[in-house]
């Protein structure tokens, strides 16, 4: 048998490869250029009218500004709360901390409009469930909440975006260097004293790094602004874009495109920012010596603050959804909450409405179909990045970095707009280009993944497979994919599950035959019928739970998360 020629092992991996960098360059780097190109270029001449015109206009101006000032304050609150759950649940001798690690993390993979929609039932100022349970306890002639208001919005945001901060901050804390801590302690520093002298600036780029995550999520959400935000008529960008683009005009889309290119220049230039500041000092935490951290002893503290964190989980996770789950089985929203008025017949009709199905069924195939080209590309980008030295190989790392980093509501502008025919492919109202902005958005995701397990398989057994005969697809499938499936399967989830319910990017590209579950609920819960989409809501929710413990099984620690 004819061994296979060097030149064919070199054609196989370099085909794969660049088709994988080809398809970033056309869905990634061809709309986000064209997207400022017609920003900038009416009827072929440059000029920037189209943002004088936009931010002459006081809502605009006033929606850019609200992106900024709640960007910011979610942030700020994040940080400050992620930090002290993560340093207890981390380095201290909590009760009950993995538990509150994995509920905590857990919340992370919870749609955010979904969480918009529980406060919404719970602290409305009419009938919300909180506010009428605290009128009838303590005889108070007013509501004391209204979830409608800059407030509101704060708080909501702050619930289910902070789970980006805590992820980032717990994983650097679990692997960073003891022993400045250590003689901290010995010196005779209190506990309280070495966390805020010694971990909390060796933290810093962590504590930077989750803020930005924060920053960049916030500023480009749209469920939750929408949900709560809108009625109180506080807009910020991503609302303003989708009433442009709804408008169906070719000034509303400029509009718009002006909008979107301003989201997109505000958060990468925090994204720049950040990594620029930290480049300018040596942040060294992570040491060859083992990392295993003497527990901070809480003494007399330890059951109170168990019982802070518990609360904390409580009002963040267990009451909001708690909400959901009631309002979905409630048999007449007119009567009070007893066992009577509750049944399950609400979850069973939902599950026999094709209108109802017929979305979720659209948004498993968009989502999974999606999942499985990202993780096919990211291989290829993985093994670009860390199984050659070829010059440029982190430019397609980079490229699908830089997908994820884009605010969602500026993908689905930049390809509504490139992809309409503009150049020959058009993929307008179709199921191709959901799957093309899930793909965009989350790639990021499955190439970290499969980076992180990629780089721990040596490559003697690559090269011990080509010795032998194999091509480098034969190596590749029998050698390279068998030794990190695990982070495979977590790569694809990481993508699957956020793209099952995505909402903002949705909310733009869907047609009237590739209506998606986050836009029916959407739609369900402002126009239509609040109970119905708790109904979805739970159904949506149980997904995903199902989706992380598969997860968690399957990947064998390949994620962080």
């Amino acid at each position: 048998m004819e061994k296979p020629s060097i030149l064919q092992n070199f054609d196989a991996k370099w085909a794969a490869i660049a088709a994988a960098v080809g398809i970033l360059l056309l869905f990634v780097v061809l709309p986000m250029l064209y997207l400022i190109w017609r920003s900038v270029f009416i009827e072929g001449s440059f000029h920037f009218e189209t943002y004088r015109q936009v931010y002459a206009q006081s809502a605009n101006w006033k929606a850019f500004i609200n992106t900024i000032y709640v960007s910011l304050a979610v942030t700020f609150v994040s940080v400050a709360v992620s930090f002290p759950l993560a340093w207890l649940v981390g380095r201290t001798d909590l009760p009950g901390k993995g538990f509150f690690r994995t509920t905590f993390i857990a919340s992370y993979m919870i749609p955010p409009y979904v969480g918009a929609i529980a406060w919404t039932q719970l602290t409305s100022p009419n009938a919300g469930y909180l506010n009428d349970w605290l009128m009838a306890t303590f005889g108070l002639a007013k509501a004391p909440f209204d979830i409608y208001g800059m407030g509101g919005l704060i708080w909501c945001l702050t619930l289910f975006y902070s789970p980006f901060a805590f992820i980032t901050i717990s994983r650097a804390l679990e692997k960073m260097d003891p022993s400045l801590e250590e003689a901290s302690r010995i010196a005779g520093a209190s506990p309280l004293g070495t966390l805020w002298r010694v971990t909390l600036p060796l933290m810093f780029p962590s504590v930077i790094a989750g803020g930005v995550l924060v920053f960049i999520g916030v500023g480009s959400a749209f469920g939750i602004p929408a949900i709560i935000g809108m009625p109180a008529q506080i807009e910020v960008l991503t609302t303003r874009i989708v009433t442009y683009v709804y408008l169906g005009t070719g000034k509303g889309v400029r509009d718009a495109t002006a909008l979107a290119v301003s989201l997109m220049l505000a958060a990468n230039f925090i994204l720049y920012a950040s990594t620029w500041l930290l480049a300018r000092k040596d942040y060294v935490t992570i040491s060859g010596k083992s990392t295993r951290p003497v527990l901070v002893e809480l003494g007399r503290w330890k059951w109170p603050l168990a019982g802070l964190v518990s609360l904390y989980g409580f009002i963040a996770i267990i009451l909001p959804m708690g909400s959901i789950v009631i309002t979905s089985m409630i048999k007449s929203l007119s009567r009070p909450i007893t066992l009577d008025n509750l049944t399950f017949r609400n979850w069973l009709a939902a599950l026999h409405n094709d209108q109802y199905m017929t979305p979720l069924w659209t948004s498993f195939v968009t989502a999974a179909v999606a999942a499985t080209a990202a993780t096919a590309i990211a291989v290829f980008v993985a093994y670009l990045l860390i199984k050659t030295r070829t010059r440029g190989r982190t430019i397609p790392d980079s490229l699908s970095t830089l997908g994820g980093a884009t605010p969602s509501i500026v993908i689905a502008l930049a390809l509504i707009i490139t992809f309409s025919g503009e150049f020959g492919l058009n993929l307008y109202n179709t199921l191709a280009i959901l799957i093309v902005a899930y793909m965009v958005k989350y790639l990021t995701m499955a190439v970290r993944t499969i980076a992180a397990s990629m780089s721990q398989v040596h490559s003697s057994l690559e090269e011990a497979a080509l010795n032998s005969g194999a091509t480098w697809l034969q190596s590749l499938r029998d050698i390279m994919l068998p030794l990190i499936g695990p982070s495979l399967v977590a790569g694809w989830f990481l993508v699957f599950m956020p793209s099952f319910y995505e909402l903002t990017m949705s909310i733009i590209l869907y047609g009237s035959k590739t209506k998606t579950i986050g836009v029916l609920l959407y739609e369900l819960q402002t126009y239509a019928d609040p109970q119905d989409a708790s109904v979805l809501a739970v159904i949506i929710l149980f997904i995903i739970l199902v989706g992380n413990i598969i997860l968690r099984k399957v990947s064998k620690g390949a994620i962080g998360i």
